[in-house]
């Protein structure tokens, strides 16, 4: 059995251990919603045309960035500003996807032959999530991990960041209504229409030692409890040692490419070779929530041409090499590739539209 628990085998405690997984999931969910994440993107809202981006990756800085700096200094302090900014939703994301994993394979479901419908259903389990493509990650490895398919834990990861109903009002908010729904529509096609054909079946492997059978025979809470309790924190600790070390490289790779670029890297000019780049570069970076939307907003203000916009708009956030690397750890290299290959299309088609509406 995937995910690393096994079915309890008295029907009283497998609904005890699914009341205190539902209990532990809604806790941890309300805490981050409610304390931390909704406030913060409904502040975002309010302020949207005055919200300031201070870092390279980061809507705010513990460590000064100097641009003077070796590189090395630049690299390491945007490294630190980006932990620091994803530690909450980073700690969320595992904490979840933990319980996740422990809770999903004692549902006894199963992913359905219909790959549109397994979309549909990770599409409503994304969009509320409120997190971004990379503390998502965790999340759709556990879902994987627990028995959903590729697609469905696919379209979790990309529409938590992309979809979610008050980014989407940000977006609205500062944006052209053309570009904002030109946004809308291709990631609906990307995740609707590409995502159910980009998956392909693949061998799943047992993600963790399961638990001892006997600790789920008894009927008493106490047994249901403690047997909740080792699961989870075995699902924990195999996403940490598997994901927290992809996380650290990927915040290293991020801080890189981000201080390797010229302060002023977006072209001038429109170009293929431009769009191309944008896209591409819009894919591999690791930003925080609704990051895409500000940062992309400042471009348009700041005299960026609206085709490199565009490609920004519809990449930047939407993936990132954190969630390339834990797609491909956790599914197939091939997946992971091809959805990045898909999110920089996404990005390369929103230009060109847009350019040639605009008559760039």
């Amino acid at each position: 059995m995937a995910a690393g628990t096994v079915a309890l085998e008295q029907p009283e405690a497998i609904r005890k251990h699914l009341v205190l997984g539902l209990l532990l999931l809604a806790v941890i969910a309300s805490i981050f919603w409610l304390d931390s994440r909704y406030p913060a993107l409904l502040k975002k809202l309010h302020t949207a045309t005055s919200v300031k981006v201070k870092g390279p990756l980061t809507f705010d800085t513990v460590l000064p960035e100097n641009p003077q700096a070796p590189l090395a200094s630049r690299a390491g302090a945007t490294f630190v500003n980006w932990l620091a900014a994803n530690r909450v939703g980073m700690t969320f994301g595992f904490l979840f996807a933990a319980g996740v994993l422990s809770l999903l394979p004692s549902l006894h479901t199963s992913s359905s032959s219909n790959r549109y419908k397994n979309v549909f259903l990770g599409t409503v389990r994304g969009v509320p999530l409120g997190v971004c493509s990379n503390c998502v990650a965790p999340i759709g490895q556990g879902l994987y991990a627990s028995g959903s398919s590729q697609e469905s834990a696919l379209a979790t990861m990309l529409t938590s960041p992309t979809l979610n109903v008050v980014v989407l009002a940000v977006l609205f908010s500062l944006f052209p209504l053309q570009l904002a729904l030109l946004k809308i529509g291709l990631t609906l096609a990307l995740v609707f229409l590409v995502l159910p054909r980009l998956s392909a079946p693949a061998s799943r492997v047992p993600a963790i030692t399961a638990s001892d059978p006997s600790l789920g025979a008894a009927d008493s809470w106490a047994s249901a409890a403690m047997f909740a309790a080792t699961s989870y924190l075995k699902s924990l600790w195999y996403l940490l040692r598997t994901s927290l070390p992809l996380m650290l490289l990927a915040a290293l790779l991020g801080a890189l490419c981000i201080q390797l670029l010229p302060h002023n890297w977006v072209p001038t000019h429109v170009t293929f070779f431009g769009i191309f780049l944008v896209s591409v570069l819009g894919t591999f970076l690791p930003v925080p929530m609704a990051f895409d939307v500000f940062a992309s907003y400042i471009a348009l203000r700041s005299g960026v041409p609206v085709p490199y916009v565009a490609a920004m708009l519809c990449t930047l956030g939407a993936y990132s090499v954190y969630s390339f690397l834990v797609t491909g750890r956790s599914i197939s290299w091939k997946t992971a590739a091809s959805v990045y290959a898909a999110v920089c299309v996404t990005g390369i088609l929103a230009a060109i539209a847009t350019a040639t509406l605009l008559h760039v």
